[in-house]
């Protein structure tokens, strides 16, 4: 086998979550790319309708599940979707993810939850739910989306940044104990990236100055910037990387 051919995908499976727009859009679309056939993930039922048709484009078979991560009995329910259509699951992307942003002092109980729900419990239930899947297989690759706030405070963003942080140490606690079942569990953390999520830092001019002088390479990232980074966990190329944060940031956390 060539190295090339370890990033192959061809007849696995992936399901990837919050796949409808932006990061997870461009993972989906990605992992097609490399051959294998993605679930498309959407909080509502309909919008991944342009990512299924995208990998649909490709060759690759492909449906959308929808459902609100909030909503502890989702994650399950889209891992036995997903395994009662195509009898397995090879890869799971957890990137569903929302954020709210105010004060610390001033940070709604409501807010807290709904974010900790989305951004940290869903993962374990939907890792957990694929684990089992995995362990029975004999083999897996999940895919955490953590964030510079993995490691850093942030600024009006506590239940962000504590879900993140939450998020990169699932994925050393999963990969202890299930690398034994060739199972491989790691994350990536996104830097600044031109998203949904980050539209209010884009448009405070001061804010977004500040962003791009610390960023060696000058610009924010784009959804496209974490294809290889997705494609590469996901595949034989990385069968001996466990629990590992990758960071893709442009350098910001080199200065």
């Amino acid at each position: 086998m060539s190295i090339l051919d370890s990033f192959k995908l061809d007849g696995k499976l992936a399901l990837v979550t919050g796949a409808s727009i932006g990061l997870g859009q461009a993972m989906a679309i990605a992992l097609a790319e490399a051959g294998a056939d993605v679930v498309c993930h959407c909080h509502f039922e309909g919008e991944a309708e342009e990512t299924c048709a995208a990998i649909e484009k490709l060759g690759r078979r492909t449906f959308s599940v929808s459902g609100d991560m909030s909503d502890k009995g989702v994650p399950k329910r889209l891992i036995d979707e997903t395994i009662e259509r195509f009898g397995r699951i090879d890869v799971l992307i957890n990137n569903a993810g929302i954020i709210r942003r105010a004060p610390a002092v001033d940070f709604s109980e409501e807010d807290w939850s709904t974010v900790l729900e989305v951004n940290l419990s869903s993962v374990f239930r939907l890792s957990q739910a694929a684990g089992k899947k995995m362990i029975e297989q004999g083999a897996g690759k999940i895919v955490n989306i953590a964030s510079l706030l993995s490691f850093q405070g942030g600024i009006t963003v506590p239940a962000y940044t504590a879900s993140k942080s939450g998020a990169a140490g699932l994925t050393k606690a999963f990969a202890n104990e299930w690398a034994k079942f060739n199972i491989n569990v790691n994350a990536i953390a996104p830097g600044y990236m031109a998203t949904n999520n980050t539209s209010a830092l884009r448009a405070d001019e001061t804010r977004n100055q500040q962003i791009l002088e610390r960023i060696p390479a000058g610009r924010w990232g784009n959804a496209d910037d974490l294809a290889g980074a997705a494609v590469f966990l996901s595949s034989k190329a990385s069968d001996y990387l466990q629990g590992h944060i990758l960071v893709v940031d442009g350098g910001w956390m080199a200065r």
